[in-house]
């Protein structure tokens, strides 16, 4: 059928209809571990946290998903993406049923998430067809699909006693297949499918949207209300069997009525929204949700008051029917802030929908992802049912006191210019915070302001940095305590605990590198320091669990991640701040007093985790296995007000430089310069050796030299390294950072020599000393390293952008040069990186197929040769192509 322009009414209410029906079935097939895992746990023998787990992977996939599909609807239409979705979502239910262990389970649940995805299709279509004053009650009577999982709490829990998890599997998976068909044939193309193909909307254009903060706040009030949903939906059928002792058809039964109303009412949250405003409507759902969570979090407890005639002793517990009739209350107010939150995405951004709503969807998907992982982890730590109930009232709790905040700024803001706001500007960039005329290379400029300024901004990226990195290598020391206390992993396992980390920062770290030109230095600064907060509280409530999977530890290691990659987009935001004659001084000093974080981690974390000072807020502590206590969870839990702290002060404290915005695609020009690779090359050989010892180094010395506790003098080798760079930035301005980078490899070359050496005579005290004495040497040596190469970046472009580009004024030439400059630096430090990743990797791969290091070490030695000769041949001798 022909697009149209205008859609008549029944054709609105026909798209509307089959997309909320494909939006159902996907959601009940999205939701279907609820009920299928209650007997694959007992076939499994599972623990609640593997439970967690796989209730949760689906959910992971379903939201990651959506910000991918949010793009492919928005470029090639609904129907199309929305029927083949569906079709391959069914595959992957269908193979479920051939899975024979808990590891293909996994990775079958993964695919199954994909129906999840569906919700973002869902909103693209539908939005297509109405006009902005009826788009919040379509878009909530699309979204009643949620009742998919009530369809799965009622019927699945019948399926499942009759045919068993597998046949119920089979029935799901037909059922989806066919409705992917029937979309194909009876759906029609949204009416902008002809504008769409028409006028090809470049990806960049298609990205910008998610350079507004706003999206980000809409994506946290929808981690709460969705999240919090799809988790009491996955999770509720586990809970009433276990603590009110219900079979599984009747919990299957209850939690339906928590999800049904949870689902219907958000056609009238889409309705309220369009007549009362979304701003009211987000109020009476957080301040309703508080009131449900706070009387649903109280655990049974029993009391005994010492009164005039002896004890009273009374009981308070949630019966079964409050906490039925306060799910379905809590499920009804969820409902109208899902409809409330995407009434705004088609309004603000009407050309972008799909893929606005992709990234909010995909935030809530992920509370519906890691919030059941988390209620089986606090299951399993503190040991009481309702604190799944008390972890979301924190969550809505910090979402009213934040939205209030926003609000009553936003009010201000229209009492002083007359005028009613339609958004919350709690995130824009007040002026006092940007920098409009940044001029360093005047000298005038710099004296009398420039400096003050860069250098306020540099000592507060600087704790900042130095968290980010303690928080990245926390796990080379957490690895050598995990065996202590009860977790079985192998040693190769281990490495692989102390390298993720690497790996997951490193590949970050090429996205963080062009971060501050897009987002601001100030802004990123402050964000990318408050995710510290994930990894670190979550790793203080894993670790106190010896059953904890060890999947969950991996992917605890992988978030730790988030501090290595801060080291880009903080290298490349000082990089701006200073004239071109203190740029290796003060980078050195940003990078090198950051880099202390190592050693300030491999020294104070030893100290709290044999301490139970801090056991009241932390938690008991675990046996050992010499017998003693130790409180591991410390590792993760000392850095939360630190992170905290150092997020205020970058918010409040540092600017924006308004000069220094820049997108993707002019800072993706780096790519093309041949001195970017060979400064990647060249990064990786001092910066990655500084961090790959560092990861490894602790656990190292525990396997090469079991009697010697080498963890109290861990610190020394970061320290040594970090103190190094920070002092050797003038160096490299004064000698030129080519010669001392050239120094550097051929001392690394003599210091892993030593290592071999003494390896050799492994089992006595002197051995130690010389091995010890030559991984000091090399971390002294890529610490220099580190601030030499980091000097070199800004002179080669400030020698190769005039070749490059002579038409360019003077000034002009200086601007291209710092950007791709920043860009560079960050860019080779996300190379570089990886060498977190590949030397813990190494040494265990090479005691794995060797039985000791020395491959390792030989291959490190033929690298840092290949650095030497490079350095050498482009930067150092007579005739070389900058001479530096």
């Amino acid at each position: 059928m022909a697009d149209s322009d205008v859609a008549s009414p029944l054709r609105q209410r026909r798209a509307l209809g089959i997309s909320t029906l494909a939006f159902t079935l996907c959601f009940a097939v999205w939701t279907l571990f609820s009920i299928l895992g209650i007997q694959i746990k007992d076939d499994y023998g599972l623990s609640n946290t593997q439970l967690g787990l796989l209730m949760a992977t689906p959910v992971l996939t379903g939201s990651v998903s959506r910000l991918f599909l949010g793009v492919l609807t928005d470029r090639f239409g609904g129907r199309w993406v929305f029927s083949l979705l569906m079709l391959f979502s069914a595959a992957c239910v269908y193979l479920l049923t051939f899975a024979n262990s808990y590891t293909m389970l996994l990775v079958g649940a993964l695919g199954v998430g994909l129906a999840g995805g569906s919700f973002i299709v869902g909103v693209a279509y539908t939005s297509a067809w109405y006009d902005k004053e009826h788009q919040g009650t379509a878009l909530g009577i699309f979204g009643a699909g949620n009742v998919g999982a009530a369809v799965t709490n009622f019927c699945a829990p019948f399926l499942l006693l009759a045919m068993g998890w597998q046949g119920t599997a089979v029935v799901y998976a037909s059922v989806l297949a066919i409705m992917g068909i029937a979309f194909l044939l009876l759906a029609e193309n949204d009416p902008q499918a002809a504008q769409r193909k028409a006028a090809s909307v470049p990806l960049a254009q298609q990205l910008s949207p998610l350079t507004d903060l706003r999206v980000w706040r809409f994506s946290l009030y929808y981690f709460f209300v969705f999240g919090g949903f799809v988790a009491l939906a996955l999770w509720l059928p586990h809970y009433l069997i276990e603590v009110y002792g219900l079979g599984l058809a009747a919990a299957g039964v209850i939690a339906a009525l928590y999800t049904i109303p949870a689902s219907l009412f958000r056609i009238l949250g889409g309705w309220m929204s369009d007549r009362y405003g979304a701003r009211r409507v987000m109020y009476w759902a957080f301040l309703a949700s508080i009131l449900c969570t706070f009387l649903l979090s109280y655990p049974p407890t029993d009391y005994i008051v010492k009164g005039v005639q002896g004890s009273i002793t009374f009981s308070l517990a949630m019966p079964l029917v409050g906490f039925i009739l306060l799910t379905m209350v809590l499920g009804f107010f969820m409902s109208l802030g899902m409809a409330a939150v995407f009434k705004h995405i088609p309004v603000y951004y009407p050309n972008s929908v799909g893929m606005v709503g992709g990234v909010v969807g995909m935030v809530g998907g992920l509370g519906g992802f890691f919030l059941p992982l988390t209620f089986g982890m606090l299951n399993d730590v503190i040991g009481i049912w309702q604190s799944s109930f008390m972890l979301l009232f924190v969550i809505v709790a910090a979402a009213l006191a934040w939205m209030h905040y926003a609000i009553l700024k936003a009010n201000r803001v229209e009492i002083r210019n007359n005028s009613e706001s339609t958004d919350l500007p709690e995130l824009s960039t007040p002026s006092r915070f940007v920098l409009q005329n940044w001029l360093p290379e005047d000298p005038v400029f710099w004296e009398q302001t420039g400096s003050r300024i860069a250098r306020r901004n540099l000592w507060i990226s600087i704790p900042c940095l130095l968290l980010a990195f303690a928080v990245w290598m926390v796990w080379s020391v957490v690895v050598a305590k995990l065996p202590q206390v009860g977790f079985n992993y192998s040693p190769n396992q281990l490495f692989w605990l102390a390298a993720l980390p690497g790996l997951s920062g490193a590949t970050l770290r090429a996205f963080y590198s062009f971060m501050v030109p897009i987002f601001g230095g100030r802004r990123f600064t402050a964000i990318s320091t408050a995710s510290l907060l994930l990894p670190a509280a979550w790793i203080g409530f894993a670790v106190q669990n010896p059953d904890t999977p060890y999947l969950v530890m991996a992917i605890l290691a992988l978030l730790c991640g988030f501090g290595g990659a801060n080291f880009a987009s903080s290298m490349a935001n000082i990089s701006f701040f200073y004239p071109a004659q203190e740029k290796g001084k003060a980078l050195a000093m940003n990078a090198g007093l950051g880099n202390l974080g190592v050693s300030v981690m491999q020294f104070l974390v030893p100290v709290v985790i044999a301490t139970g000072v801090f056991s009241v807020m932390t938690g008991s502590g675990q046996v050992s296995e010499g017998g003693g206590e130790l409180w591991v969870q410390n590792a993760g839990f000392i850095w939360v007000p630190f992170i905290v702290i150092a997020t205020v002060a970058a918010w409040f404290g540092m600017n924006d430089i308004a000069s220094a915005r820049s997108s993707f695609k002019e800072q993706a020009v780096i790519f093309k310069r041949k001195h970017n690779w060979l400064m990647c090359v060249l990064y990786t050989g001092t910066f990655g050796s500084f961090i790959g010892f560092s990861a490894a180094f602790p656990l190292l010395s525990h396997t090469q030299f079991p009697e010697i506790d080498a963890l109290q003098f861990a610190f020394l080798g970061p320290l040594v390294g970090a103190l190094s760079r920070a002092w050797s930035g003038g160096l490299a301005d004064r000698v030129g950072g080519a010669r001392v980078t050239l120094g550097v490899f051929l001392v690394m070359i003599l210091g892993v020599l030593g290592v071999l050496l003494f390896l050799a005579g492994s089992g006595s005290t002197w051995a130690f000393v010389g091995f010890f004495a030559s991984f000091i040497l090399l971390f002294l040596a890529s610490g220099v390293g580190n601030a030499s190469t980091n000097q070199m970046i800004p002179v080669i472009f400030r020698h190769e952008v005039p070749r490059l580009m002579p038409g360019l004024g003077e000034d002009e030439q200086r601007i291209h040069a710092d950007r791709e400059s920043a860009a560079t630096i960050g860019f080779t430090s996300a190379i570089g990186a990886y060498g977190a990743f590949f030397i813990p990797k190494a040494f265990g791969s090479s005691i794995d197929l060797t039985g000791s290091v020395a491959t390792a070490l030989a291959g490190f030695i033929v690298f840092y040769a290949i650095c030497t000769a490079l350095t050498w041949f482009y930067y150092c001798r007579k005739g070389a192509e900058i001479r530096i």
